[in-house]
């Protein structure tokens, strides 16, 4: 397929929900080099890995490995766990029991990837056009620029860069200003240097998790209330959470899940998750929360792991 084509199949028609209207492109790289730590990483707290359960763990994997560019850092009995430069950051299980997971099931909306500089995004674009990578929207957030798309067994994923936070907008309640605006994909692949794509560069995070659950109260009261995070953001049936003025580190919307219970026993998609605290003192009154509300934990891999109202595995840990 040509490229502008396919740049123009991508931009066009509507987007899934997961990047709504498209976005306009803002002129100007990040001045952050990809050595440099991202500023999500650097909060209080921050998402450390993700862990998804799939059907066909080759499939899966190879299209993690050859689109977006993670490597094979450790092999299990049941699975693998791929990542950037050593940096372990998604966990592929497999379970001969697994049940493809319902659209309107409690889960992951979307895996996010944030890359270090807008450059590393428009050489990620590139490489896509020209692997035929299907996408499933593209949006400027203001604070970000965001490209979607799914793996082969419908879990989401965003590929995104920040802008500088010193350039973010901060509302008197303390909330950031954030936006789903088109983004010109067509600018944004002309600005990628013209050379060969060898995987994601190194300082690649998982930046957000954005999650499907069943009631949005009840995760502000779960993730806010509980694990301390602050509401950063508010849409339609959605809330963004963060630490130490992130735009968001989670996010949770009910446009697919409304009234969603408890996640089914073998089913696939998100399995779990891991917080990390750059602050122990901030988990430890996260945890010393989980204790005074009687929610049930155990201590697992070096943190403390639960579930989630919709039973969601997380870990926290320092």
């Amino acid at each position: 397929m040509d490229r502008r084509k396919f740049l123009a199949l991508a931009t066009g028609g509507t987007l899934a929900a997961t990047a709504g209207t498209p976005f306009n492109s803002r002129a100007g790289d990040h001045s952050m080099t990809s050595s440099e730590t991202s500023y999500a990483l650097t909060r209080p707290a921050y998402i450390d890995q993700s862990h998804l359960v799939v059907k066909d763990l080759a499939a899966v994997s190879g299209f993690y490995q050859r689109m977006l560019g993670l490597s094979v850092l450790e092999k299990t009995a049941s699975g693998e766990v791929l990542g950037v430069a050593g940096l372990p950051l998604l966990t592929l299980t497999t379970d001969s029991n697994a049940r493809e997971a319902p659209r309107n099931a409690a889960g992951l909306f979307h895996t996010a990837f944030l890359v270090p500089n807008r450059t590393e995004l428009a050489r990620w674009l590139r490489h896509a056009a020209q692997n035929n990578v299907t996408l499933e929207g593209a949006s400027d957030h203001v604070v970000s620029e965001a490209i979607y798309l799914s793996d082969p067994e419908g879990n989401g994923i965003e590929i995104y860069a920040d802008r500088p936070h010193e350039g973010w907008k901060f509302h008197p309640d303390g909330m950031v200003e954030m936006a789903t605006l088109p983004l010109d994909l067509q600018a944004l692949y002309n600005s990628a240097p013209d050379e060969a794509w060898t995987g994601m560069a190194d300082g690649t995070a998982i930046g957000h998790i954005h999650l499907q659950v069943g009631d949005i109260p009840q995760a502000d009261a779960f993730y806010r209330d509980v694990l301390g995070l602050k509401v950063m953001a508010r849409y339609p049936s959605a809330s963004f959470f963060a630490s130490g003025g992130y735009h968001h580190h989670l996010a949770a919307n009910i446009w697919n899940s409304r009234g969603a219970g408890m996640r089914a026993d073998h089913m696939t998609g998100l399995s779990d998750y891991k917080i990390r605290f750059n602050d122990k003192e901030t988990l430890d009154k996260a945890v010393l929360k989980l204790d005074e509300l009687e929610i049930k934990s155990e201590k697992r891999d070096g943190g403390v792991f639960l579930r989630d109202p919709w039973g969601i595995g997380l870990t926290l840990s320092a």
